[in-house]
């Protein structure tokens, strides 16, 4: 099985930019990935997916405009603009063998371990 771990996080004051990556243990042509995140005491939120060639895109409206979803033959990425306080907290890369992209943490089946991003005003 695909195993996937995040890097890029850390902290940064409000208006810059981060890029997330998360590197893939093997080939995800098939499979649809997704970026998810979780703040202290909350529940994890839909970020971003997209499927292998990135035809089916999906952004939460709070990122739209300032974050882009994108993968390579190894990592997907996330880059991260215009960063406000409300986007604190842990990011998590999630996959799972499948054309069909979710929105819901519950459809994918493979996650890595996170990395924090924090924001300051």
């Amino acid at each position: 099985q695909v195993q996937l771990v995040e890097s890029g996080g850390g902290l940064v004051q409000a208006g810059n930019s981060l890029r997330l990556s998360c590197a893939t243990s093997g080939p995800t042509f098939s499979y649809a990935m997704a970026w998810f995140r979780q703040a202290p005491g909350k529940e994890r939120d839909f970020v971003a997916a997209n499927n292998w060639n990135g035809g089916t895109t999906y952004y939460a409206d709070s990122v739209k405009g300032r974050f882009t979803i994108s993968r390579d033959n190894a990592k997907l990425y996330l880059q991260m603009n215009d960063l406000i306080p409300e986007d604190t907290a842990v990011y998590y890369c999630a996959a799972r063998d499948s054309s069909v992209v979710g929105r819901e943490a519950r459809w994918y089946n493979i996650w890595g371990q996170g990395t924090q991003v924090t924001v300051s005003s």
